[in-house]
């Protein structure tokens, strides 16, 4: 695995200022059922790093003093982690919306058949990558099997009313590309997938978020071993609108890693960039939220990743 942030460091990227704190967004670590070629966490079945009961309880408290609306969840696969219950049942009792980012695979799994009732019990919204609705393209990306175990899985889901008109349990699908290209409009994509899905397989779903490949991690590692990371950068560069700006995720979430540390979005979580810029990690525990606003972002050259063409955040697209 090569190292990408020697890469990155050197940038020209647009600095970007902190508007008020809206998601914290908590990795409750990289265990994963799959390992999937653009994952940016290099999440898979062999690791074994989570969030403790007492850093979950750490976070909760951060909560109940912070203006944050949302909690975004995500891993590896969250679900694996044996505090995932907890975190939900806190956040919810504290009011926040909840995002469960999940694979849809692991709603499958023998030990987490009460999962998808858990998660509509709760209302949780559920952001599931489905980065195509053809099967040849879903495992080429994903692995063998996942495009039908994912399928079995928004049956799952639909039966209990996600997606449904009326329901109030929203499933939204991410759609990513399977090389080092950028996503098509979203607006156009999200049609198709509507009219696949529910044509071939009967399934609905509310909205489909298209992200970029960030060129970090696994998916960086495989531009660099490919001998392809000059020409995406290139790409990225090139397709940087200055008015997305003003909507990238990091102006108003934070991510918190499985140890508690926090970063300005996930992406510097995997680069080890600390949030304000710090010397040295910052714990959830010592952040003072209403702090964060005005702060500058740090930023290196992955960041051209979320500004160019329509945009890209882990709310899809930013315009």
């Amino acid at each position: 695995m090569h190292r990408m942030l020697p890469l990155l460091e050197d940038t020209d990227f647009p600095a970007v200022r902190r508007a008020g704190l809206r998601t914290v967004q908590v990795n409750l670590g990289y265990r994963c059922n799959q390992s999937c070629l653009h994952c940016h966490v290099n999440a898979g079945p062999n690791r074994r790093e989570q969030m403790t009961r007492d850093t979950v309880e750490t976070v909760l408290r951060f909560l109940a003093d912070s203006p944050a609306e949302v909690v975004d969840i995500t891993g590896g696969a969250p679900e694996l982690n044996p505090w995932f219950r907890r975190l939900v049942k806190g956040a919810r009792e504290a009011g926040r919306h909840i995002i469960d980012r999940c694979n849809l695979t692991i709603l499958e799994e023998p030990d987490q058949t009460d999962l998808a009732a858990f998660l509509a019990e709760h209302r949780v919204e559920i952001i599931a990558s489905l980065p195509c609705y053809l099967e040849e393209n879903v495992d080429a990306q994903r692995g063998n099997g996942v495009f039908r175990s994912s399928l079995a899985g928004l049956r799952r889901l639909n039966a209990l009313g996600y997606g449904q008109a009326g329901s109030g349990l929203e499933v939204n699908l991410v759609y990513n590309p399977i090389g080092p290209t950028l996503p098509p409009p979203q607006c156009g994509l999200q049609q198709d997938y509507a009219r696949e899905l529910d044509g071939r397989y009967g399934i609905v779903f509310n909205r489909l978020l298209s992200l970029a490949n960030m060129p970090i991690a696994r998916f960086g590692s495989t531009l660099v071993s490919r001998g392809e990371f000059g020409d995406y950068m290139a790409l990225l560069h090139e397709a940087h609108r200055d008015e997305n700006l003003s909507e990238v995720m990091c102006r108003t979430l934070i991510s918190i890693d499985y140890r508690g540390y926090v970063y300005d979005c996930d992406f510097n979580q995997m680069l080890g960039l600390n949030v304000n810029g710090s010397t040295r990690p910052v714990h959830i525990r010592d952040l003072d939220a209403g702090a964060l606003e005005g702060r500058t972002v740090r930023v290196a050259d992955h960041c051209y990743g979320c500004t160019a063409g329509q945009g890209s955040s882990c709310g899809g697209a930013l315009n």
